[in-house]
């Protein structure tokens, strides 16, 4: 089933039933957020990290956090399925942010026994960075739920959203944590890219 939403283009991978603060502060997106308020609709964010815009996540406004005198907004959004660009409009017709008609990608759910050698690689990849990372994984968390959390890049992010089974989800992060934990040298390093920011980001703008 294909539809249309709002488009709001970042460099960044947002996995489903992730949570995000965002400061929104230029005119266009002040306009997307009001519009989707005013409509009750959801609005999606493409993650523009190959410099195409193909492949996002759909997201629903949860609490306008703050608003100010200049219409500026502190906002908590929450993320829902994959989905795939099938057309984007830059500006959509007659509004000033980007849209398009979109389809969301399937989430097959299929168990696999690979889960019990994912946990055990997670194990050591935490016991070695000694961080105390916030997070709760067992045999029932989602490979979603963590993948912020493993050091992946951008790019592999970006792959990953696009692996439509959970089953090839698990297999993919096995591969990535074979192959980084021989290579933790610098814990520092890892410690970034595995650590989430709570705080309202101010996303740069993307121009297309």
């Amino acid at each position: 089933m294909r539809y249309f939403l709002p488009l709001f283009p970042l460099n960044l991978v947002v996995f489903p039933q992730e949570r995000l603060n965002l400061h929104i502060f230029e005119p266009r997106y002040k306009d997307l957020i009001q519009d989707c308020l005013d409509s009750g609709s959801h609005f999606a964010i493409p993650a523009y990290v190959t410099s195409k815009i193909e492949y996002g996540t759909e997201m629903e406004i949860a609490e306008i956090v703050k608003k100010y005198e200049d219409g500026r907004m502190d906002i908590r959004i929450i993320a829902h399925g994959i989905i795939k660009v099938i057309q984007f409009s830059n500006p959509w017709p007659d509004k000033k942010y980007a849209g398009g008609q979109v389809e969301p990608l399937a989430d097959i759910q299929d168990q696999t026994s690979a889960k019990l050698k994912l946990l055990e690689l997670l194990d050591q990849l935490f016991g070695k960075l000694d961080i105390g990372v916030d997070v709760i994984y067992h045999m029932e968390t989602q490979v979603f739920q963590i993948a912020h959390k493993v050091g992946l890049s951008k790019e592999q992010e970006y792959h990953l959203m696009q692996i439509s089974s959970e089953s090839k989800r698990v297999d993919f992060l096995i591969a990535h944590l074979k192959q980084l934990l021989p290579e933790l040298t610098v814990k520092e390093q890892i410690s970034d890219k595995i650590k989430m920011n709570g705080y309202f980001r101010q996303m740069d703008s993307l121009d297309f």
